[in-house]
């Protein structure tokens, strides 16, 4: 859960979803993407934080961090005038792992991903310690071939390493065959483009509240918009 500045996508957004058959794998983000948090335990975390810190974080500064609604969450603790590194220790230190699974819910429209016929891959800022317990409580691992949760040594989105890792577990080549990466925000889709793959961002929240624009090949309101069948070859559907 801490991403870096993204290379700034060059694609413009389709007007058509893509359908799912269009693409040789998938991978995608956790948070905000498939899953989402109860805002009672978010709201707790943030609270024990600034306990730690000696600050107290209002609602709007634990949203715009809890699901990166600004980009680089480094970035804006920066501008708020905290240091990330003493913020990410004490995010961690504070985070029950049980209680986050339990206070997890699995989006309507994710379920798409277990009936994919491709390798699938997630790729998430989430710590493995947290990622893992998420998974188990809503029975969705064996919905991937392969997890990906960034660290230092891995990378951090819209690094194209964590990505890049990914395709290799899969043994998929993104320069033989058509994958795309969908996510909640920037970084998802400046990895996706750095990694040379089509990008799909499925927009979570209210873009005015975003404060930005992201812009991936595909820009979704749901899941559900997804086809089933349609052109083999995701990047010409995202361009024309």
């Amino acid at each position: 859960m801490r991403p870096v500045t993204p290379s700034t996508p060059t694609a413009t957004p389709a007007s058509a979803a893509p359908a799912t058959s269009a693409y040789d794998f998938w991978l995608l983000d956790l948070d905000g993407t498939l899953v989402d948090t109860e805002w009672s335990y978010t709201r707790e975390v943030f609270d024990r934080v600034g306990e730690r810190l000696g600050d107290e974080f209002s609602d709007y500064r634990a949203e715009v961090l809890w699901h990166g609604l600004g980009g680089s969450r480094d970035d804006q603790l920066r501008s708020w005038g905290y240091d990330p590194e003493a913020f990410w220790d004490a995010f961690h230190a504070v985070e029950d792992p049980a209680a986050r699974a339990e206070a997890t819910y699995l989006y309507d429209d994710a379920d798409f991903v277990a009936d994919l016929d491709t390798p699938v891959g997630l790729v998430t800022h989430c710590a493995e310690f947290l990622a893992e317990p998420v998974m188990d409580h809503l029975d969705i691992r064996d919905w991937f071939d392969v997890v990906v949760c960034c660290d230092r040594d891995v990378g951090y989105k819209p690094d194209p390493a964590p990505l890049h890792l990914a395709m290799d577990s899969v043994g998929v080549d993104a320069d033989a065959e058509v994958g795309v990466y969908a996510g909640d925000g920037p970084n998802d889709v400046g990895a996706a483009h750095n990694a040379g793959i089509d990008s799909i961002h499925v927009e979570r929240h209210d873009p005015h509240r975003r404060g930005q624009c992201v812009l991936g090949d595909y820009r979704l309101s749901s899941f559900d918009d997804l086809g089933n069948e349609g052109s083999t070859d995701g990047r010409d559907a995202a361009s024309d």
